[in-house]
């Protein structure tokens, strides 16, 4: 079972037992996993006629008892407060309540106690805890996401909130699938270990009864790692579809919004990118950028055909015949305009920012050797008028992660020019990301040039050549997933959780960020499972970034250790 389909499920599961009109009332949490699966129109067809998150509802006083009240929502102190007040006072026919992970006994209780006029028909835990963008693809949209890159020395209460809502949102997938995993996690990593080690507990010993499924032979294997082990992959820009409208323009739970890249009439502001809800989209996310152009073209002409027979009314048949196409011309037209849009609102930016001109020198630095030239591109980008102040800190950055022991006076000089070139920029950002996740900090072999086998993978790519210099990057996650397929995963570097291990090679496994994924990876996912090795990977993190995000988290994380402790 998949994500997207596990969550349909369970929404489905909700609404159709519930004869009559709805009103489905969610969290700021639970909106964005309902919205990624299910459109407004299917909403209206299981007879939900109004929406409301439910700290707006308790504003409102007017009675609506002809509504059945749909409450799915995450079981936090707040949300349970909500409820408490607005069972005192219900202004619906009916309550049915559900949440998307476990509720304790208390919460249970209070609930009780609170339904005095004996509203409520029903408290279900139903285990969507978490935003399924995508088959294989999830994301917790976890607030302060900045917190994984706080150094160990400060632990501020909010950072145990963190990885609570972490732990909750790992339960809830395992919960889904009715699984209990082997845990593993990256052993450089404090938090991934601290993660790790809480989601045990909770599997192993407090709700050990809730998790005790049938076992499967091979239990399925949940990986926790963090990600200042690949720092890269986010700082890159991106050249297949779904990754690099996330990078130029931004997707957030499957929307893109338009409103802040150009003049768009209030329809075309938002639109909905969604491999569930747009063949094109489905066949062309993970294409790169030169095969959508054409694909395009393509569609463009085919509605072009459409149109033009359209045009060719003669009879009342064809009359019928168009009144009955009209909705799925309708629908065609509208994913023309939406793919041209984004397209052209893209290949803008690539021309303003010089984009082409960055990324071979972003690629040459992730991927090949060369110190000198590597140095000698970057400082010409440097100095280049068209490149913006965001492309010169990431090439920096990549520089630095890549030769922090190599040139320390080059990098300096670089630091220098910098600071010159960006006053918005302080060079000490850069120096907070190598202390950070820095070749020191890193578990696995982000450049492969540790490992015999991967310095040897990587000359194989080099005598080869590379089908296109601007996706040559792999992010570390492949190797990842690679070693696990081949029972290479060192337990050295990523040791299991308490007595609990793998009984030959697992079947399913879930590798899971903490501190966020990036589409480039998901699209390294979706390409393996397509492989079809025997085992099934789903990628999970905190937040989904891109390099503008991963940028201000780790402005975020470098303020407060500076606040905390006085130094970077």
């Amino acid at each position: 079972m998949v994500l997207v389909s596990s969550v349909r499920d369970y929404v489905n599961r909700m609404l159709q037992d519930i004869s009559g009109m709805k009103v489905l009332i969610l969290d700021s949490q639970t909106v964005s996993a309902v919205s990624v699966v299910y459109s407004q129109s299917e909403l209206l067809q299981k007879e939900v006629f109004l929406v409301e998150l439910v700290d707006s509802i308790s504003m409102s006083k007017e009675p609506m008892s002809h509504l059945k009240a749909v409450y799915f929502l995450r079981p936090t102190s707040e949300n349970i407060q909500h409820l408490k007040r607005q069972l005192a006072k219900p202004r619906f026919g009916e309550y049915n309540l559900f949440f998307s992970n476990m509720l304790n006994t208390t919460q249970l209780h209070i609930l009780a106690d609170s339904d005095e006029h004996e509203v409520v028909q029903q408290v279900q835990e139903f285990f969507a805890d978490f935003v399924a963008l995508d088959p294989y693809h999830f994301t917790l949209n976890t607030p302060s996401n900045h917190m994984y890159m706080l150094p160990a020395v400060i632990d501020p209460p909010s950072l145990q909130s963190y990885c609570d809502r972490i732990v909750d949102g790992i339960a809830a997938i395992f919960l889904a699938f009715k699984r209990r995993p082997v845990i593993r996690y990256s052993r450089t990593s404090d938090i991934a270990k601290r993660i790790a080690h809480e989601a045990s507990k909770l599997m192993y010993q407090q709700e050990s009864g809730l998790f005790d499924f049938r076992r499967t032979e091979v239990s399925p294997l949940l990986l926790v790692i963090d990600r200042r082990d690949d720092p890269v992959t986010p700082l890159l820009n991106q050249w297949t579809y779904q990754a690099m409208v996330h990078e130029l323009i931004g997707i957030k739970d499957n929307k893109v919004d338009l409103g802040n890249v150009g003049k768009f009439s209030k329809d075309q502001q938002e639109v909905v990118l969604s491999s569930e809800q747009d063949a094109f989209f489905k066949a062309n996310m993970y294409e790169n950028f030169g095969d959508i152009g054409m694909n395009i073209k393509r569609m463009v002409d085919d509605f072009q055909q459409v149109a033009k027979s359209n045009q060719n009314i003669q009879t009342i048949e064809d009359m019928a015949k168009f009144v009955d196409n009209y909705p799925e011309y309708r629908k065609m037209q509208g994913n023309v305009s939406k793919h041209v849009t984004l397209v052209t609102e893209m290949s803008k930016i690539v021309e303003e920012r010089k984009l082409m001109l960055v990324s071979q020198t972003e690629q040459e630095l992730a991927c090949n050797g060369g110190q000198g030239a590597a140095f000698e591109a970057v400082t010409n980008l440097l100095n280049n008028e068209s490149v913006s102040d965001i492309d010169r800190l990431r090439l920096v950055m990549l520089y630095a992660l890549r030769y922090e022991k190599e040139s320390p006076v080059q990098l300096m000089q670089l630091f220098n020019k910098l600071a010159s070139r960006s006053p918005k920029y302080k060079p000490g950002l850069v120096q907070f990301l190598l202390k950070q996740a820095g070749v020191d900090r890193r578990t696995g072999d982000l450049y492969g040039n540790r490992d015999i086998l991967n310095i040897a993978r990587n000359m194989a790519r080099g005598l080869k050549g590379v089908e296109n210099v601007y996706t040559q990057h792999q992010p570390l996650l492949f190797q990842t997933m690679e070693s696990i397929t081949k029972g290479r995963l060192r337990d050295v570097d990523y040791p299991f959780v308490g007595n609990h291990f793998q009984q030959g090679r697992p079947q399913e496994v879930v590798i899971f960020i903490v501190g966020g994924t990036t589409y480039e990876e998901s699209r390294s996912v979706a390409l393996q499972n397509s492989l079809n090795s025997g085992i099934r990977f789903i990628l999970g993190g905190s937040s989904l970034l891109n390099s503008k995000r991963f940028l201000k988290d780790l402005e975020e994380a470098q303020r407060i250790a500076r606040s905390s402790t006085g130094v970077v």
